[in-house]
């Protein structure tokens, strides 16, 4: 059994939106005991991160990081249609992940005691990100 949904996540600009809670319900949803659960963003300047829910320092500091390898703006960057954040953008995405997959256990994700799922919005302009999750059991 497949069952999809596509769900709209606003974001405020660069960082992290969670939306465990969201892919949950489309879990419960679904009515799949055991299976899989696949989440796609239909984006390539934002990404999806699994990392921890606790503390959002440790988002922070993946940014930091992040904008250290790959800062907006760099000479060598020949696409910047949409500003100095452009390219930077479409690399963060492709260093990241555009997809992830979480087993699902007992009707539920069976995520880590600190894990959460987030889309991470790689532009400084707010956007509406689509991203579809598929269930699988």
């Amino acid at each position: 059994m497949i069952f999809q949904r596509q769900i709209t996540v606003a974001t405020r600009g660069r960082g992290t939106v969670a939306i465990t809670e969201e892919v949950r319900d489309v879990v419960r949803e679904s009515g799949v005991r055991d299976g899989l659960c696949n989440i796609f963003i239909q984006h390539t300047s934002a990404s999806l991160l699994l990392t921890e829910n606790a503390d959002p320092d440790v988002r922070r500091d993946l940014e930091t990081f992040l904008g250290r390898l790959v800062p907006d703006g760099d000479p060598a960057y020949r696409h910047d249609a949409e500003g100095p954040d452009d390219m930077a953008a479409h690399v963060r995405t492709m260093l990241t992940e555009s997809s992830l997959t979480v087993p699902i256990r007992d009707g539920t994700l069976a995520l880590g005691t600190w894990q959460g799922i987030f889309v991470w919005e790689h532009r400084h302009a707010a956007h509406r990100r689509q991203v579809i999750v598929t269930v699988q059991g």
